[in-house]
């Protein structure tokens, strides 16, 4: 054979194999959770498969700061304000801030910096999910003044889907997207307990996952490590809970904890020494509790391609804050 030929061969060899990882790729549905993206996951076996509830966009916009009967600080799980939706149609006036924008912490002048805002409501709900809370009560627990000026917009920071995915080219995707998703897919299938995919999102089985889940391989679904190692909240948090709500005299604090995914589906026991003293202290509603009611009525309570409350779930926890929410304002 002679040289050229040798390299001819080589070349169509070459793009016949580019080829065929470009037709897997553009073949892979594209992404739309957040946990398939990293975890490279295949949507068309993780993907929500029911269609999301409908939110007119009139209860969606927040109140400038200066109407607003309630302040919420919040992280992702309030940047949709599909939650707040619940509280705004019934004509209470909603604005949102997130942890992000005051440094993940709760300064001892909170009161001091929300008045020059011009917020003149008298709740503020403050929302964490459980494995990020023991951080930013650390944080608060070392912070006598707020550092950042006041800002909150009108519109939803995100708007999340609001209709399953169409069938799609993902023109998008990596070339060689496609075939590591396959892989990672395929593993996650086969093992018979947990798999850590791309080295970032751990896959569980789930008991009863199909009653829970919309999604194809419903038996199972994708989690943060984190929800693990971040290690659960305990009494003493609880504690540093109502010292912050009981020094921001002039408001009430009411909490909104939402429970890691994977105390919601894997370990219902995680955390639960926080969740009866929180009870007992009335710093706001238990969604640990609500929410294992709540994953047995509701399917995708969660998101199962992320990490998440779906529309669904998010509706549901708005109409438990509304209840809570009821009980201070007349």
């Amino acid at each position: 054979m002679t040289p050229a030929k040798l390299w001819l061969r080589i070349f169509l060899a070459g793009f016949a194999l580019i080829c065929g990882l470009l037709v897997v790729t553009l073949k892979t549905p594209p992404f739309y959770g957040d946990m398939t993206r990293i975890g490279l996951l295949s949507e068309n076996a993780f993907g929500w498969t029911i269609e999301p509830p409908q939110v007119p966009a009139e209860f969606l916009r927040a109140a400038p700061v200066a109407e607003a009967d309630i302040l919420v600080i919040g992280d992702s799980f309030s940047m949709s304000n599909r939650w707040q939706s619940e509280l705004t149609r019934t004509g209470l006036r909603v604005t949102t801030i997130f942890w992000g924008q005051i440094n993940e912490a709760l300064c001892g002048d909170l009161d001091a910096w929300l008045d020059p805002a011009g917020f003149r409501g008298k709740v503020v709900i403050v929302e964490s999910v459980e494995r990020l809370l023991a951080d930013r009560l650390a944080n608060s627990q070392t912070c006598a003044k707020m550092q950042k000026p006041f800002s909150a917009g009108l519109k939803p920071f995100f708007a999340p889907l609001d209709h399953v995915p169409a069938p799609a080219i993902n023109w998008d995707g990596k070339l060689t997207s496609g075939l590591n998703i396959y892989r990672n897919t395929k593993r996650a299938r086969e093992a018979s307990g947990d798999f850590l995919s791309n080295k970032r999102i751990l896959v569980r089985p789930v008991a009863d996952g199909c009653s829970m889940f919309s999604s194809q391989l419903c038996d199972r679904a994708p989690f943060w490590p984190a929800d693990d190692e971040n290690g659960e909240l305990t009494v003493q948090h609880v504690a540093q809970m109502r010292a912050i709500s009981e020094a921001q005299r002039p408001r009430s604090i009411l909490w909104m904890v939402i429970p890691n995914k994977t105390t919601v589906y894997v370990k219902p026991e995680h955390s639960k020494d926080f969740v009866t003293a929180f009870e007992a202290a009335g710093l706001g509603p238990d969604l640990f509790s609500f929410s294992q009611v709540q994953k047995q009525k509701v399917r995708d309570y969660y998101f199962p391609n992320d990490t998440h409350l779906s529309m669904h779930g998010q509706l549901g926890v708005g109409q438990r804050m509304l209840e809570a929410v009821r009980q201070i304002l007349p």
